[in-house]
């Protein structure tokens, strides 16, 4: 059973919104939630997260003013507006138990994760 099920993705013109769905399949211990993307040739980068017990949230300093992330420890959601170009990637769900100093935005430290869904944005 894979542990998170992402939906919403899709291609979208350059300024357009999304809205990305995440739901848990199943109870885990964990503290964290939110989600990751990675593009063609690129490394896996932290994009939003919340913290599961105060709703603090968390961005990727390339998506800061323009992606949203809410919802609860068993369902998020990723609003994305103003899309660009670089948005484009698959982008992943992923929740885990990290230490208070733990960087947020490690995708290293996450131990469940979901497929990807796709997101295109073109010009």
């Amino acid at each position: 059973q894979v542990p998170l099920v992402e939906s919403g993705g899709g291609s979208v013109q350059a300024g357009g919104s999304l809205t990305l769905s995440c739901s848990a399949t199943r109870a885990y211990t964990r503290n964290r939630i939110g989600w990751f993307r990675q593009a063609p040739g690129k490394e896996r980068e932290g994009v939003a997260i919340m913290d599961t017990d105060s709703g603090s949230t968390y961005y990727g300093d390339s998506v800061m003013g323009r992606f949203t992330i809410s919802g609860n420890e068993n369902t998020v959601y990723l609003q994305m507006n103003n899309l660009r170009e670089e948005d484009t990637a698959v982008y992943y769900c992923a929740t885990g138990y990290l230490g208070p100093k733990q960087d947020r935005l490690m995708a290293d430290l996450y131990n469940w994760w979901g497929r990807g869904t796709q997101v295109t944005v073109s010009s």
